[in-house]
């Protein structure tokens, strides 16, 4: 089946997050939102109609998760990352964000350290401070238009309080994929440590032709007992409405200490429609998502020719991977308020400001290309007309 990403689909008045609360947020109604990160694009068709037949029995009790949920995600990931899960190491989450605060809560106390490595997603900073714990920044190098891992200044900072990275693979908003040989020399430090890997893996299967995701724990059988690999389908197929998301942690005495804090709360997990949405999508999306990543490519492309041909005034660096660019614009010479009130007001864009990723991030923003390449196209000319004026 042949799928249109080009066409126009109108997201207001949905009760989207992106499209609906620009007015609150930016004072704007009618600017185009490049910042949330879902796509503007349609679902695959198995998804729809398996959540319709779904419907046509009109009772929404309490369900179960069938073994074929779990059946579809593991063979994804073996497919598609040569990542062989058992089923026992499954959990539930209803998001990646969730799973990852829930991780923090359960195996950390208050005060304790946790390493990010910025620029990275916001959400890790409020998740660290809101459950009591310390940020402590390794902060990524930028070196040649392309960010690497500072390994020195990360072994520096560690301290006995040190309990835990959480790791952004791919990184967002910088796009790098990051090499196994990088992968494993984060991985030894941890174990030296004795740290605790949160992989935050939800970007694994947007990734460029060239390169080639290495899901964390599977570098070396010892990566398996100090980490938990964080994924879902919902940035790779659109369904993070429906709140499904898999913590997978292979070894057992953390498992069981996640599901004794996980009974503490209450939480029982998995929604009837979240179910189907998952499982639709790893077992019969993936001529969907062969033909998403073809017209990704193809916006990637365009916005990086655009920037390099038209608007050499940005400086756009080069993702790996991810839907999501993170884009220079110092030499507007404007602060960060002053660029924002920019693209807002005059460009009619809303991108996201890089100050939430990182200190010392204000020329950047990040934008969102997962939408029709019609939008991308008014953005870019707009910039490049205000720009002129």
């Amino acid at each position: 089946m042949k799928y249109n990403f080009d066409k126009d689909i109108c997201r207001k008045n949905t009760d989207s997050f992106k499209w609906d609360t620009m007015e609150e947020k930016f004072n704007t109604k009618d600017a185009i939102p490049m910042w949330v990160a879902d796509m503007d694009f349609e679902v695959s068709k198995s998804i729809v109609d398996g959540i319709k037949e779904r419907l046509n029995h009109a009772v929404f009790g309490y369900g179960i998760t069938p073994d074929s949920y779990f059946d579809a995600f593991t063979s994804w990931m073996k497919n598609k990352h040569n990542y062989i899960i058992e089923k026992d190491w499954i959990l539930f989450s209803p998001g990646v964000v969730p799973g990852i605060s829930r991780c923090v809560s359960a195996f950390t106390q208050k005060d304790d350290e946790i390493i990010v490595q910025s620029p990275v997603y916001h959400q890790f900073y409020s998740i660290i401070e809101s459950n009591g714990c310390k940020v402590v920044d390794n902060p990524l190098i930028l070196k040649d238009g392309k960010y690497e891992m500072n390994f020195e200044d990360l072994e520096r900072k560690i301290t006995d309080k040190t309990k835990m990275i959480i790791l952004c693979s791919p990184h967002n908003p910088v796009g790098r994929v990051w090499k196994k040989e990088e992968l494993r020399k984060l991985g030894e430090i941890c174990l030296k440590h004795n740290i605790l890997v949160i992989s935050d893996e939800i970007h694994c299967d947007i990734v460029y032709k060239g390169y080639k995701h290495t899901v964390f724990s599977t570098i070396d059988e010892r990566f398996k007992d100090i980490s938990i690999i964080c994924t879902a389908p919902n940035k790779t197929f659109n369904i993070a409405g429906f709140q499904t998301a898999n913590l997978v942690i292979a070894n057992d005495k953390l498992r069981e200490e996640f599901n004794k804090y996980n009974e503490k709360q209450f939480f029982y997990g998995h929604s009837i429609l979240g179910n189907i949405a998952q499982e639709e999508a790893y077992k019969n999306g993936y001529e969907w998502y062969e033909q998403l990543m073809e017209y990704l490519e193809g916006n990637k492309d365009f916005v990086i020719d655009f920037i390099e041909n038209r608007l050499p005034q940005l400086k756009v660096i080069i993702p790996e991977g991810t839907y999501l660019l993170w884009i220079d614009f110092s030499s507007l010479n404007m602060n960060e308020e002053e660029l924002n009130r920019f693209l807002i007001d005059d460009c009619r864009v809303i991108l996201n400001e890089g100050s939430e990723f990182g200190a010392d991030c204000g020329h950047f923003q990040r934008m969102n290309i997962a939408t029709q390449r019609n939008n991308i196209r008014k953005v870019l000319e707009k910039i490049e007309c205000e720009i002129k004026k």
